[in-house]
């Protein structure tokens, strides 16, 4: 509230404001990277990305991801083209992109998935071979890290998301964050209608700002982010250690080496003949009050308008299919303690007990 009197005390509410500054100056900083262009969704930064980065044609992307990540291309007017992922690791599979490479691949966009990092070294070494820009959707990996390096500086740049639903949230929001100078003066004018200085338009560029009072709530959340790690990685543990001796019930784990936020604690059913208990479960677990999500299902492939175009298509998809298919996220965050994950557990213990007998 403070922060909302001064804005009211400035009559600044947008516009590249004092606090939209501190806002990107502290994400930098917490990302360790040299640049952070804040904007009003994620979903906008993808597209000023895109943008910025210069691509046409396709761009090669996972489907398992939320949908915003192909949608974010196809306003650019770009193809997304759906490669498979890793069963094990849900993240893009770097041995299913050489084959979908094509003359009008553009770039590939590479999503950290529920805050845990993609094969980033592989994905790297594909990019360089076919000389293709590589860039991330990283709206899940605020605060996490590859090989002790915080999720920012990877590919020529990043999009962090600020949604109100995100481990950091500024209402709605996001953010390009990048090493690269030139490209974060590219997006800064591109975000704001092609504006340099006073009436001096330079190029092309739609309104893409993020608001004050926007950044006033991500500085905010900002200051109780050792907290919310803290909750996280207690309610992770719980499920994992309770749900531990649940037959065909795997608990997504994070690399114990690696810094993470523990925003989703994602549950898998892993027998290959349950993929209908899953969403008997989801229900389940909806009738009693538990808000449980089947993310991200089907598989943007799966979703319009991208089932029935033929320009997208790439032919199956086994692991992505298989993936959404036994995929559950359950609730976590401050308004989850360890008697609500007991009394989850429990649930989806009896649960499964009647449903095999």
């Amino acid at each position: 509230m403070a922060r909302i009197d001064g804005i009211l005390d400035r009559l600044q509410f947008t516009n590249n404001g004092p606090l939209v500054q501190e806002f990107e100056q502290r994400i930098a900083d917490y990302a360790n990277v040299a640049h952070c262009v804040a904007t009003c969704n994620a979903t906008v930064a993808l597209q000023l990305a895109s943008h910025a980065l210069g691509l046409s044609g396709e761009v090669i992307v996972p489907s398992y991801t939320f949908v915003a990540t192909a949608h974010a291309l196809t306003w650019q007017g770009l193809t997304p083209v759906f490669a498979d992922i890793d069963p094990d690791t849900h993240s893009l599979d770097p041995g299913s992109l050489d084959e979908r490479v094509t003359a009008r691949t553009s770039a590939i966009l590479g999503v950290h998935l529920w805050g845990r990092p993609c094969d980033v070294d592989a994905l790297e070494e594909v990019a360089a071979r076919h000389g293709l820009p590589l860039f991330f959707d990283a709206a899940h990996a605020l605060g996490c890290s590859h090989n002790g390096r915080m999720i920012g500086s990877f590919g020529r740049c990043e999009v962090f998301s600020f949604h109100a639903t995100k481990f950091v949230n500024s209402f709605e929001g996001g953010a390009v964050v990048t090493d690269d100078a030139a490209l974060a003066e590219k997006l800064r004018l591109l975000r704001n209608f092609g504006f340099c200085g006073m009436d001096n338009v330079v190029g092309l560029g739609i309104n893409g700002k993020m608001s004050e009072i926007s950044a006033a709530m991500g500085l905010t959340s900002l200051e109780s982010v050792d907290e919310l790690v803290a909750i996280n990685r207690a309610n992770h543990d719980a499920y994992r250690v309770q749900l531990a001796d649940v037959p065909g019930v795997r608990v997504f784990e994070y690399d114990p080496r690696e810094r993470n936020n523990y925003q989703y604690v994602v549950v898998e059913l892993t027998a290959p003949d349950e993929i209908r208990l899953r969403d008997r479960l989801v229900d389940a677990l909806s009738a009693a009050g538990i808000i449980a999500r089947r993310y991200f299902w089907p598989g943007c492939h799966r979703m319009e308008p991208y089932r029935q175009d033929s320009q997208v298509q790439s032919g199956r998809l086994p692991n992505t299919e298989a993936v959404a298919d036994r995929v559950i996220v359950l609730p976590t965050g401050q308004s989850v303690d360890r008697e609500t994950v007991a009394e989850i557990c429990d649930l989806i213990r009896r649960f499964l007990l009647r449903a095999r007998s």
